[in-house]
């Protein structure tokens, strides 16, 4: 039953896909200045109707529905029912349904929010998102139908991956979603502004909030991802350059460098293209990400299809979006004469822009080089942490203290006449990062680099808040932002340069010894729980230099549905470090293998980042404010 209701859904859905197209293209010959109101009923009815899909598929896993193949494959009836549905976008066919849901939403506020905008540049504008919307309903119909039904019903499902079973998990992918498909509404604004010839300025008015909400949805899901891999993965840091994770990271850089060039569009007037060819990239991205996730070409704990044809189809569609979209740029660009400043806020804003695409650039050739090199030679290679800390870190450098004086010049033409505090700034973060090298262990000469440089963009923008506060004038959005950012890159270069890692083989009774630090691996415990059995370790770390003792309890968890065994990590955290340690049994003999790990500051990274997406949420305000 609910497999012939969600196929039906889905089917109206592209119905109406095609309705709102064709009542749109009447609309625009139309002689009426407004659009037609029975568009802006079908779009409601068109997001209504996909929600109940979706829910459809939501109430099969709630009641573990094992006629639908796809509840089979990802779902137990044991399971807790916060992850029965968290499973309903934890796969593949659910998470593509996902992607219509955030599309066809977004295509309809769009079409209500933005009403103070041009008719033909609205249209064009749902029309574009509608043909994306066709292109990925018809993708789940033909390759990725969660609807499918099986026979005979099985009795029971096979199960939810167990590392999936986790809170920040669950909401991990909805927050990544809405920022990867929350492009696609710029992406078609952008096409529409091709199309109509609509003023540059209107046009960043338009799109500039809708970039900074998939902007900060995106910093969510890529942070929440980030945490969840620390404390389930084993792996003990914030990221680890792992090919999916750069997939999420690669559209992040590209939207921040556009809403970082859509202020110069509306202020000046300016890099209009530069900007239609960012709204283009990012979406352009974050479709690549899907393809290179889907394709099952990465090797990597964060991929979960590897059908072929999925990504066959993905990489067509890719190919039309890309080259439909360059076709389109180059045939209405026009030669425009833009004079700007070398000594301006604008080159400040196209500086960042280039840092970004550095960025950019250098995480798509490291995730994209092993493919070529594994299809062309056959020799199976990886890109890992040496090769990005090697190449971005000294330039993080530099674009710290470009941060830290970009903001304080002036449209058009700008004066230096704040040579003085800027001296004082970087004397400042020398005399502080001395000091923490002096009262707490050496620095290498790049982690002195990093530490002054963060400094000086956080002692500036505290500088800047102040004076903005005396002057009557704050920009707190960009403040905080900017703040936080100095923050961020301050706590991970000390966590790299404090942190300590070590790995010993030990049995219940030993003590190893260590630096400052004493492990004894007192006991061993069995434990039942509903959908799993935990072999939890009791181990007591003791910080002789400080007099500290922490007792920590690291699982190896054996799961019945599906068969595997998961290692948790155990992690004490306080403002100041964390303890952290996993525990793995060595070949079935009566010894563990034992790796601890010492993590300055690790709460204080997460903090920084929820401070930076802040700064976002308050431009939104401060935008809706002057609009």
């Amino acid at each position: 039953m609910l497999s012939n209701l969600g196929n039906f859904l889905l089917f109206l859905n592209i119905l109406l896909s095609f309705t709102v197209i064709y009542f749109s293209l009447a609309s625009l010959k139309s002689a009426e200045k407004i659009i037609f109101r029975k568009i802006y009923n079908i779009s409601l009815a068109q997001s209504t109707i996909v929600l109940v899909c979706f829910f459809t598929l939501i109430a099969a896993y709630i009641t573990s529905d094992f006629s639908l193949i796809n509840v089979y494959q990802n779902s137990h009836s044991t399971k807790p029912t916060f992850y029965k549905i968290s499973g309903t976008w934890g796969n593949h066919e659910g998470s593509l349904l996902l992607w219509v849901i955030i599309l066809t939403i977004f295509s309809f506020l769009f079409l209500i929010i933005n009403k103070n905008h041009s008719k033909n540049y609205r249209l064009y504008t749902l029309i574009v998102q509608n043909i994306l919307i066709l292109g990925f309903l018809f993708f789940i119909l033909i390759n990725s139908n969660p609807f499918l039904s099986i026979s005979p019903v099985p009795k029971e499902g096979l199960g939810l991956n167990p590392i999936l079973q986790d809170p920040a998990l669950a909401i991990h992918p909805p927050l990544l979603y809405l920022g990867f498909v929350g492009s696609s509404i710029y992406f078609s604004a952008a096409i529409a502004s091709l199309l109509t010839n609509y003023s540059e300025r209107a046009f960043a008015k338009s799109i500039k909030n809708w970039i900074l909400v998939s902007w900060i949805f995106q910093t969510l899901g890529i942070t929440v991802g980030s945490i969840w891999a620390y404390y389930e993965l084993g792996w003990g840091g914030f990221w680890f350059w792992d090919p999916v994770e750069n997939a999420s990271l690669l559209p992040w850089f590209a939207m921040t460098a556009l809403f970082h060039s859509v202020v110069v569009l509306e202020k000046r007037n300016l890099l209009y293209f530069w900007v239609i060819i960012l709204c283009l990239i990012t979406f352009t991205l974050s479709v690549t990400g899907t393809f290179l996730v889907r394709s099952g070409i990465l090797n990597s704990v964060h991929t979960f299809a590897s059908d072929p044809s999925r990504g066959l189809y993905i990489l067509a569609f890719l190919s039309i979006m890309i080259f439909s979209s360059i076709f389109l740029l180059f045939k209405k660009y026009y030669n425009k004469d833009y004079i700007i400043n070398s000594n301006s806020k604008e080159t400040f804003v196209l500086i960042n822009n280039w840092f970004m695409m550095f960025y950019l650039l250098t995480v798509l050739i490291g995730t994209l080089y092993p493919i070529f090199t594994d299809a062309i030679t056959n020799n199976k290679i990886s890109v890992g942490p040496p090769f990005y800390n090697a190449v971005i870190i000294p330039v993080v450098i530099v674009f710290l203290i470009f941060m830290a004086v970009g903001p304080n010049t002036k449209w058009i033409k700008n004066r230096f006449v704040d040579i003085k505090k800027y001296i004082l700034i970087f004397i400042s973060a020398l005399i502080i990062n001395f000091l923490i090298g002096y009262f707490f262990k050496s620095l290498t000469i790049l982690t002195n680099l990093i530490i002054i440089s963060s400094l000086f963009l956080i002692i500036s923008s505290t500088f800047d808040l102040i004076k903005s506060i005396t002057e009557d004038r704050i920009d707190f959005a960009r403040i905080v932002s900017h703040l936080s950012f100095g923050f961020l890159i301050f706590f991970i270069g000390l966590n790299h340069n404090f942190s300590i890692e070590k790995d010993f083989n030990m049995k219940v009774g030993e003590t190893k010894n260590f630096d400052n630090y004493k492990i004894e691996f007192k006991k061993l415990e069995l434990k039942n729980f509903k959908n799993y059995k935990s072999i939890v370790g009791d181990l007591k770390i003791s910080d002789n230099k400080f007099g500290e003792e922490r007792t920590l309890n690291p699982e190896i968890r054996i799961y019945d549905s599906p068969k595997t065994l998961t290692y948790e990590a155990a992690i004490k955290t306080n403002l100041i470090k964390d303890y952290y340690l996993t525990m793995s049994n060595i070949d079935r003999s009566e010894y563990y293998n034992i790796k601890f790990q010492k993590k300055p500051l690790m709460l204080w990274i997460w903090i920084s980042v929820f401070a930076l997406t802040f700064g976002g949420f308050l431009r939104i305000f401060k935008n809706a404010k002057n609009n």
